[in-house]
């Protein structure tokens, strides 16, 4: 079994996340991809996310008729800090055999050496590198298996859309409709005045 893990914040998901895991079930020709919206970033620690139960039915939203893409929410469950090597541990254990594939944005791939425990993470993984415009990523030693994704690199991040949302802006082709209209309902961005 190919099986792809898709680990972030997804704060929120967005078209550029659909996009990727497309790609990396067609190029990887995955037999699963599994998204998994993390408690807290271990490289943002000053950053509180929307609440973890908004992120993950937003994605359930958003994926909603993929019957080959599920979401885990082991590393909300487990709370804290969320830490790679422990989430591909448990897919580990649950799919014995399975070749995991973790997605990662180029922009993310130099931090690769600082993660928790990267000499096991790098025996367990191939890393997924996701394109993001004008960003090469660098050469890593040979342990660390990088797998380019080719893909269909999109200009924009949760952030970008977080601001677009907390100032009233329309979110019409960023996030599928379903999303937008939560958000809009919801108004989880939006600071108060």
């Amino acid at each position: 079994m190919r099986l792809g893990l898709y680990g972030g914040s997804f704060d929120p998901v967005h078209r550029g996340h659909l996009l990727v895991a497309r790609a990396a079930m067609e190029e990887l020709s995955l037999d699963r991809l599994i998204f998994i919206p993390a408690a807290q970033s271990p490289f943002k620690p000053g950053i509180t996310p929307a609440p973890a139960a908004f992120r993950a039915r937003l994605l359930r939203l958003a994926l909603a008729g993929e019957t080959r893409y599920e979401v885990s929410t082991t590393e909300i469950h487990r709370g804290g800090v969320s830490y790679s090597i422990d989430t591909v541990r448990e897919f580990a254990a649950r799919y014995p055999g399975a070749e995991l594939h973790w997605l990662i944005g180029a922009d993310h791939v130099a931090t690769l050496p600082l993660w928790r425990e990267s000499p096991a993470l790098a025996d367990l993984v191939r890393f997924v590198v996701i394109p993001r415009p004008g960003i090469s990523p660098p050469e890593l030693e040979k342990s660390f298996r990088l797998v380019p994704l080719r893909g269909w690199p999109l200009a924009v991040s949760s952030s970008e859309i977080r601001e677009r949302a907390a100032a009233g802006l329309p979110l019409q082709h960023l996030v599928p409709e379903v999303v937008a209209d939560v958000i809009r309902q919801e108004a989880p961005y939006r600071t108060a005045s």
